[in-house]
């Protein structure tokens, strides 16, 4: 029911991620990104608390497969079979466990500083067509990860419909300097892509409102918040 990409840029030191689901709300219960840390992803039959748990063991200086095996290990065993995680470092080296359980066509596609994976997908080849056209793209991150969110629907997507997706960022500002979501509608993310034209490029000026007001730019909007 997802398919998903989480991806670092060496240059800028920003992690992203993208996330779509026949789900509502995908991006709030699967995404975890931390400045200068990594992320990681909590999917199919999701438990939210294993993305936070593999953010903490990235952030104690374990590698991405450290993490994983860690966060494995101390699971339910029970449960796990039926998750799939994707973990990032701050090196660029990526780690994924898909359990037994894991829903219909599934896999992943690992890269230096990319990782995407997927369940119920009409093909593998959408996991390619992600981390691929991430790392070939051009532009600033959230055009890359959107680029790749394209050819990932171009490239066959999900076996049905999608209802939700997300995109977000971190960098070095201490929250998402990035964080676009779509919980529910009949196009998701072609509603993300019209989200960021507009987001995109006030992005900066919000961290400068956020780290330093008095330099801001105001927008002229009642309240100005």
């Amino acid at each position: 029911m997802t398919f998903s990409l989480i991806l670092r840029d060496p240059e800028t030191g920003e992690f992203g991620s993208v996330i779509s689901s026949s789900s509502p709300a995908v991006a709030a219960r699967c995404v975890n990104l931390a400045d200068g840390v990594g992320g990681a992803h909590s999917q199919n039959v999701t438990d939210p608390r294993l993305g936070p748990k593999l953010i903490d063991q990235l952030r104690a200086g374990r590698t991405a497969q450290a993490a994983l095996d860690a966060v494995v290990a101390g699971a339910d065993p029970a449960t796990i079979d039926y998750r799939q995680l994707l973990v990032l470092d701050n090196a660029g080296r990526a780690a994924v466990f898909s359990g037994d359980r894991a829903l219909g066509n599934f896999g992943d596609a690992l890269r230096e500083n990319a990782v995407a994976g997927g369940n119920m997908l009409a093909s593998l080849d959408v996991l390619d067509a992600l981390v691929d056209t991430a790392l070939s793209a051009t532009g600033r991150i959230e055009q890359r990860l959107y680029a790749a969110f394209q050819a990932a629907v171009s490239a066959g997507g999900e076996e049905g419909p999608v209802h939700s997706a997300g995109l977000s960022v971190v960098g070095s500002a201490g929250w998402r300097i990035t964080d676009l979501r779509v919980d529910w509608s009949d196009d998701p993310i072609g509603d993300l892509g019209r989200a960021l034209d507009v987001w995109l490029p006030q992005r900066d000026d919000y961290v400068s409102r956020g780290l330093d007001p008095s330099a801001a730019p105001s927008y002229g909007v009642p309240g100005d918040e």
